[in-house]
């Protein structure tokens, strides 16, 4: 048995219009790979939810990478998914996180004064086992869902700013504290 990259994270959302406005808006997933209203078929049993279940769509990507990493955003009705009704700070087990690289942590936090959000951590230098390392944060998306967002190129993650091998911020040691 094989498993490929993860292709995509699907996010149950209250309002498809304004997860969507957020995910372009802020994070710069502007390409619509695919959209649109899930009529007929059994997709309502994929996300556990009675036959009479309405269905609208979109799935985001980054416009100059594959289609992997993909955000699907999905909003139900007739009848809706219960909300989770947790606070929008901490961890939660069983709770997933989207992490994407972003080579600008700064201007998501210019770009998250326009939209209603939950910093969870704002941009700081991850610190580990005696290592200083890259900066990241971590928000919260317009229906609580967890975003970490590691500062790195993503060309470099891609192979399309070097020709050299170049170890992603996972992998490297970081310079002592």
């Amino acid at each position: 048995m094989k498993l490929s990259q993860m292709v995509r994270a699907a996010v149950q959302v209250s309002d498809l219009d304004s997860s969507k406005a957020f995910y372009e808006e802020v994070l710069g997933l502007t390409e619509v790979y695919s959209e649109g209203a899930a009529e007929g078929g059994n997709m309502y049993a994929l996300i556990g939810m009675p036959e009479t279940t309405t269905i609208r769509f979109c799935i985001l990507k980054q416009p100059e990478y594959s289609s992997y990493g993909m955000v699907g955003l999905f909003e139900a009705s007739n009848p809706a998914p219960a909300k989770i009704e947790e606070p929008r700070q901490g961890s939660y087990i069983g709770e997933l996180c989207m992490v994407f690289y972003c080579s600008n942590l700064d201007e998501i936090m210019r770009r998250l004064q326009a939209h209603s959000h939950s910093v969870l951590c704002e941009p700081l230098s991850l610190k580990l086992r005696g290592f200083v390392k890259q900066r990241e944060m971590t928000l919260r998306g317009p229906d609580g869902e967890k975003i970490n967002l590691i500062e790195w190129d993503p060309d470099l993650a891609a192979g399309k700013s070097s020709s050299q091998q170049v170890q992603k911020p996972e992998k490297w040691q970081g310079e002592p504290e």
